[in-house]
């Protein structure tokens, strides 16, 4: 059945993917952009079911009224789609406070501030989907992307508590967690200027894998989208969808020794609890 979709950050990487995929296949889909134009050719092919927003995540504004708006003209959106975002690259003391401060309010407040203002409709229409894309940076953390860390982190947290805050309204979540894939991520990437202190550390390493070529990019975009869908699709998807072999392994080695450290804490855990009189 044709559903209606609403992505941001449609005009590039998985988001461009996954628009003209969706296309394809029949359906309808609200897609926001950054820049004018970016869709044109899409358009002409697709007139009458892409329908393209102007919309910057940092003006928390415009977004309600892109969400409003799209509601009143489609009556229904089916699967809201939360992937427009960049990366941010650079030893934590190498950032200024404005890239800081873009970093947030681009992946996790404005991604924040988009789902907030699709609860009342969805609600209101009796359920609906959200998928995040976050990335395994979700879930680990590779030195020199603190602050792209810290916003999939935060998204994740979130999205885990709002999914047990809405779930009696049928509403519920998608959170895609890509490992390294070839999109323009890199091509998009942000560079603090790099500090000579850092060009011996592990921050210096991965910056020189950037740069050299040889960080290991091993995700297929038209593979990771097909697999996004297909979760899309099905009547009760995971919360969390780890996608590519790189995300499946480094996810698990994170959580198996966060929990072989958190085992290991047990006895001083359950040393701090009230003991009875």
């Amino acid at each position: 059945m044709p559903k209606t979709w609403f992505i941001t950050g449609a005009s590039s990487g998985l988001g461009f993917e996954m628009t003209q995929r969706l296309l394809s296949q029949g359906h309808t889909v609200v897609a926001t952009v950054r820049r004018r134009g970016a869709l044109t050719q899409l358009e002409q092919t697709y007139r009458e079911r892409l329908d393209v927003v102007q919309l910057d995540l940092v003006e928390p504004e415009s977004i309600s009224l892109a969400i409003g708006d799209a509601f009143r003209r489609h009556g229904r959106i089916d699967v809201i789609v939360s992937n427009a975002g960049y990366g941010l690259f650079g030893a934590a003391e190498e950032l200024t406070n404005d890239e800081i401060d873009r970093q947030i309010a681009t992946n996790l407040t404005g991604s924040i501030h988009l789902i907030r203002a699709a609860l009342p409709f969805l609600r209101k229409q009796g359920g609906g989907r959200i998928v995040q894309v976050s990335s395994e940076g979700g879930q680990i953390a590779y030195p020199g992307f603190s602050l792209y860390h810290a916003t999939k982190w935060g998204i994740e947290g979130f999205i885990e508590a709002v999914a047990q805050e809405v779930a009696p309204f049928g509403i519920d979540f998608i959170i895609a967690e890509p490992g390294p894939t070839g999109t323009n991520f890199g091509a998009n990437l942000v560079c603090a200027d790099p500090m000579t202190a850092y060009d011996e550390t592990p921050a210096g390493a991965v910056r020189r894998a950037i740069t050299d070529g040889s960080f290991e990019i091993r995700g297929d975009a038209a593979r990771t989208v097909a697999a996004i869908l297909s979760a899309a699709a099905s009547e009760a998807p995971p919360l969390r969808l780890a996608l590519g072999s790189t995300a499946y392994s480094s996810i698990s080695q994170a959580l198996s020794i966060r929990l072989s450290a958190l085992e290991a804490q047990r006895d001083v855990a359950n040393s701090a609890d009230r003991q009875d009189p």
